[in-house]
């Protein structure tokens, strides 16, 4: 079981799946000495993306004026407190969820330090890598004259920060001095609804690849009842590779309207050669998670795609009673 120490840890580091290769810890490393800047002011100044790595990417946040280089610690720069700069994904005030950038500090960091100056292990041999990569924090050190720079973090044989770092930054009592909300990842509405707050449009991706097979017999109805969300597309991004919608509105699909939908999906009609983009478009997902999810576009061509999990997905040709069957629910 994972200790309190160790999830702690981990939230501040952040987690991804990667191979058994090294961690990307930014420029710099162990044998040249970091970068050290005048003036400290805040996480939201001097570090405005860090935390994107592993949070929701937000290419609007400007880059900081200075991106110092990250080595070790010079001798002559004596640190009295660390801050850790990142981003967290906590539930919204009136519901759904929201990305909130965070800055922490700690001043009780001696063994930090100690664990901070430790060397690089020697990666490869017969040493067995897990698969989880841990993605290093936006670590910086403070002098007592605001001087700051960014410490190398030691790495084990699989080229992780070594257990001692780990150890340690679960180790301080980290205090929050600052939280900014960056952008909403998932309203109350669409968390309501149980739809995700943005979808790719699959008719388009599919029938610009030339997957999709023609509509074939009818499928047989769904085991169970299904969930519509519907996702409006910007205007920029209808006819790009992977359209991504937001979402509008949904919600479980009443039987009798479910009813109707089924039987226009089972149609054989021949599809329309169309090139369309469609404005909005819905997703029929089962409740219970199985059987096909189900596209359907509800402007433009007024395609549809029934793309069942084991693959195999089959393009058919809607029409304007079935978008109105995907109304509001």
């Amino acid at each position: 079981m994972r200790s309190s120490r160790t999830a702690l840890a981990v939230a501040l580091l952040g987690m991804a799946l990667s191979g058994c290769g090294g961690t990307d810890i930014g420029p710099g490393g162990a044998d040249e000495p970091a970068q050290i800047v005048d003036g400290w002011t805040s996480c939201a100044k001097d570090a405005p993306q860090a935390g994107e790595t592993f949070a929701v990417p937000n290419t609007q946040t400007p880059a900081p004026a200075v991106e110092p280089t990250i080595g070790r610690i010079d001798p002559a720069f004596t640190p009295v407190a660390a801050v850790i700069c990142g981003r967290e994904i906590r539930p919204g005030p009136n519901g759904g969820q929201e990305q909130v950038a965070t800055e922490r500090r700690a001043e009780q960091i001696a063994p930090l330090l100690t664990a901070l100056r430790l060397p690089n292990e020697q990666t490869g041999g017969e040493v067995a890598c897990t698969l989880d990569m841990v993605i290093p924090p936006w670590l910086a050190l403070l002098d007592d004259r605001g001087r700051w720079l960014r410490p190398h973090i030691p790495t084990d044989s699989c080229g992780k920060p070594r257990a001692e770092v780990i150890d340690a930054l679960a180790g301080p009592q980290w205090t929050t001095v600052d939280t900014r909300t960056i952008r909403q990842i998932e309203s109350a509405a669409a968390e309501a609804a149980g739809c995700a707050q943005q979808w790719t449009d699959m008719v388009w991706v599919e029938t610009r690849n030339g997957n999709p097979g023609p509509a074939g017999p009818g499928l047989p109805p769904a085991a169970g009842p299904l969930r519509l969300c519907v996702y409006q597309v910007p205007a920029s991004l209808q006819e790009g590779d992977k359209p991504a919608g937001d979402f509008v509105y949904g919600g479980p699909l009443p039987a009798e309207r479910q009813a109707g939908v089924l039987r226009a999906l089972s149609n054989r009609r021949a599809v329309v050669d169309c090139d369309i983009p469609a404005t909005r478009f819905a997703v029929l997902r089962p409740l219970d998670g199985a059987g096909p999810d189900r596209y359907v576009e509800l402007d433009g061509c007024r395609r549809f795609l029934v793309a069942p999990t084991t693959g195999g997905a089959q393009l058919g040709q809607g029409d304007d009673a079935l978008a109105a069957l995907l109304g509001p629910v």
